[in-house]
């Protein structure tokens, strides 16, 4: 018997199965899908099992065999299996990437380089004896020395050390001591009479224990509640009162947490509709997609609620998407309250161990309902019975690095596989989705209506110019500073946004003009005023402030711009009783943070919430009335043919915040830019129109939804040699297809430096191009096989969140 293995290595030459023999013991429990341990050249390797076959036309004197199967239930189901192979055409990526990407980090392997000393004959000299401190074999350390590692290299040589690769699991299984207390309480009694008075701590612990036969406890919780020591436990348990047990646990994130059961409410008659076609369409076993265009506090959560509960009555399960993790704790309070015990939840916050415990409750069939960012989308579940993306016009659900894959269209595949409706739900959608519903290829479902008929906040446009004109210089205009005023004396709650983080965006040296850039990045470097340092945002270069210019070293050298922190600040000067909480990436680097931050909020500690884009969108709070946009214009210059769309949908979404409730909600937007008409039709909360005029823009320049694009950018240390590959590669397209497809550049990237690599992209617009993921394949085989020699990295993204 044979096994058809992915091997756990990145690289062209090895992105294919290997045929490996499965030995006689293992045959009666490898499957596919399982994860392996095989020889791989001179290493030993993590590998999945792709399919098991009776021959091989490997040569027997080349067979190997597998060494260790590391799990009796596979991992991946067939499902997932198919679904690594279309996310290998779909996206180009290695395989081996599109499985390790559908796994939790605990399962991914962690390579160990173990050297044993094996011929004891040859003396090791001192360096190597601290190394060995007198073990047979040792892990050779990250911060090993180069010279230390060369004579470990000559020590191999000389057939002395031999040097192995373990591969060990990242995570382990969470096991606790459980003491079950015997439940004869007639004996607990007797052994507590043959006790002598001399084992006084003995006599406490059994006289506690024989309140509670029966019963068990964690060890650790029952030397704390029945004040003992680990000592005396033992002594008890040798006499036969209790017994010790390992037992294995889930490390729970919400264990501490209790939650209000929630009930059903009553749905407005566009909420009944929407869920009625959702139902109608589960209930006919359609993989149907349905588009879900509700307003800011339409209820969608509530469609998304009841759907799921009429899939949870055939047993069946539930996806459901959140786009930022500062959504998730609100998102997943709302279906813990609905769904109690049967919702996991699946972000970047987690730890390593609490994601591969919620991993394997869905895995198990322990819960029917996950809740999550990105990648909760390739939650293990094998009854899907609907998919639910929420915000599904937000850029973080297409995957930045390989494989860049969208979860939306993963979301459709496995939707397709299982035959089973997807919504996806926004009040601002993405153009092509909103394209798609109106041509039919998914079903409009609207929400024109909040379930309370609340009126949408009033938006306030505020012209920057002509406060500057009047001599106010302030990062408030007069109108955000007396409605914060306002909101302050009437102990009500604001949103207060920027979409920038750190103290101010540069610095400048008003003398010469310089700006201080980053050394490795074309980019100016963002002032922190925390802790005293300029930081490169796509890097993470960090250094200490200057007190002169590097350029002419003048003294004037300032800081420009507006970041979080200096608008903190001005709220200190101008507003000194506000309670504020600042919500950015700066301050949410803690496990748990987003959720403080939004609990403290929430329990009315904090007058003002100040944020990024992390707070634009999914916050719910009764008592927020102003929502106020420090500056509309950020998103709106940028060189992306998206701008405007991402200014329209960040503008309204933010403004969805206000008078959500029974209160009355205002916006003020700050703007350079007024007239835009991204900015007037958000003022308007006027979906429709904005998209009409977007169309009518995004036709005359073919850009989606009127054609597809496709990025390739080339990158080297060398900016000749950087512009000379992009332009093969433009070259080589040209020649391969369509005379329909235009490809524009290449050219410099927006940033054409990051990490000292310069960066060259060209886009290509196409309508129709049948053959080009194939295409594309070939032009990244040239790559690897002779561009990659030279230095040169080329990565190519079909349709790309951002082209910057």
């Amino acid at each position: 018997m044979f096994a058809e293995v992915i091997v756990d290595v990145s690289a062209y030459p090895i992105d294919r199965p290997f045929d490996y023999a499965v030995p006689q013991d293992l045959q009666p429990l490898i499957e596919s899908g399982s994860r392996v341990k095989v020889p791989f050249g001179n290493r030993s390797v993590l590998g999945f099992v792709m399919n098991v076959k009776l021959d091989t036309d490997v040569p027997e004197d080349k067979q190997k065999e597998i060494h260790e199967l590391l799990d009796i239930e596979p991992v991946f189901s067939e499902e997932m299996i198919a679904l690594s192979k279309w996310m290998k055409r779909e996206t180009l990526c290695y395989e081996i990437d599109a499985l390790q990407v559908m796994l939790p980090a605990a399962l991914r392997a962690k390579y160990e380089k173990i050297i044993r000393y094996v011929n004891l004959s040859i003396p090791l000299p001192n360096e190597l004896n601290e190394l060995f401190q007198g073990n047979e074999q040792v892990e050779i350390p990250s911060n090993t020395s180069k010279a230390t590692l060369a004579l470990i290299k000559k020590f191999i040589k000389n057939n002395a050390l031999v040097l192995e690769t373990k591969v060990k699991q990242n995570t382990t299984i969470k096991k606790v001591r459980m003491v079950h207390i015997s439940d004869d309480l007639s004996f607990l009694n007797k052994i507590l009479d043959e006790l002598s008075p001399q084992a006084k701590k003995q006599k406490e612990l059994v006289l506690w224990m024989t309140q509670c036969p029966g019963k068990a406890f964690q060890a650790s919780e029952l030397i704390k509640e029945a004040n003992t020591t680990n000592a005396v436990l033992q002594s008890v348990i040798e006499r036969g009162v209790a017994s010790l047990t390992t037992e294995e646990i889930y490390r729970d994130p919400y264990a501490a947490r209790t939650m209000e059961h929630s009930t059903k409410l009553n749905l407005t008659t566009e909420q009944q509709f929407a869920l009625n076609e959702v139902v109608a369409a589960y209930e006919q076993g359609l993989s149907k997609t349905f588009l879900l265009h509700g307003i800011t506090g339409s209820g969608k959560t509530e469609v998304y609620l009841q759907a799921i509960d009429r899939a949870l009555q055939d047993d069946k399960e539930a996806i459901v998407l959140v786009p930022e993790i500062s959504l998730t704790p609100q998102m997943t309070n709302r279906f813990k309250e609905r769904f109690g015990a049967l919702v996991a939840v699946l972000h970047s916050g987690l730890s390593a161990g609490e994601k591969y415990d919620e991993w394997r409750k869905i895995k198990r069939g322990e819960v029917k309902v996950v809740v999550g960012a990105r990648s909760a989308i390739f939650a293990p579940f094998t009854k899907l019975g609907l998919i639910i993306l929420d915000e599904e016009h937000e850029g973080t659900y297409k995957q930045d690095d390989s494989p860049r894959y969208h979860a939306r269209d993963v979301a459709i595949w496995r939707g397709q596989y299982h035959g089973c409706p997807i919504i996806l739900g926004s009040a601002t959608p993405s153009l092509e989705s909103y394209a798609r519903a109106k041509k039919g290829n998914y079903s409009l479902l609207t929400l024109a209506n909040r379930p309370k008929e609340q009126p949408l906040p009033e938006v306030a446009i505020i012209d920057m110019r002509e406060q500057l004109k009047n001599g106010n210089r302030s990062m408030f205009s007069l109108e955000l500073a007396e409605a914060i005023r306002v909101r302050l004396d009437k102990k009500e709650q604001m949103v207060l946004f920027l979409n920038r983080r750190g103290h101010s965006s540069f610095v400048l040296c008003r003398d010469c003009g310089t700006v201080i850039e980053c050394s490795n990045c074309d980019i100016s470097m963002t002032y922190h005023r925390y802790q005293e340092i300029i930081k490169c945002h796509y890097c993470g270069d960090e250094k200490h402030v200057p007190s002169t210019c590097p350029e002419c070293e003048s003294e004037h050298i300032r800081f420009f711009g507006t970041g979080t922190q200096k608008v903190e600040e001005e709220i200190a000067k101008l507003f000194p009783e506000a309670r504020v909480l600042r919500m950015d990436v700066d301050t949410t680097r803690k496990k748990g943070s987003h959720e403080s931050i939004l609990q403290q909020f929430g329990e009315g500690k904090a007058d003002i919430l100040l944020g990024t884009q992390m707070i634009a969108k999914g916050l719910d709070f009764p008592n927020i009335t102003l929502v106020g946009v420090l500056s509309a214009d950020t998103t709106l210059h940028l060189a992306d043919f998206r701008a405007a769309e991402k200014t329209f949908q960040l503008l309204t979404q933010v403004s969805g915040r206000a008078g959500r409730h029974d209160k009355k909600g205002e916006v003020i937007v700050q703007t350079y830019t007024p007239e835009h008409y991204a900015i007037l039709f958000a003022q308007n909360h006027d979906y429709v129109s904005f998209y009409n005029q977007e169309m009518r823009l995004r036709k005359q320049f073919a850009y989606p939804p009127f054609t597809y694009v496709a990025m390739i950018q080339v990158t080297h240390e060398d900016v000749l040699m950087t512009a000379e590959y992009a332009h093969k590669a433009a070259n080589w397209l040209k020649e391969h297809l369509s005379i329909e497809a235009e490809i524009i550049g290449p050219s410099a990237a927006t940033i054409s430096r990051v990490q000292n690599r310069y960066r060259y992209q060209c886009l290509v617009k196409y309508k129709k191009e049948p053959n080009l993921p194939e295409i594309m394949q070939q032009l990244i085989k040239i790559y690897r096989t002779e561009w990659i020699k030279k230095g040169i990295t080329l990565y190519v993204d079909l349709n790309p969140s951002s082209i910057m």
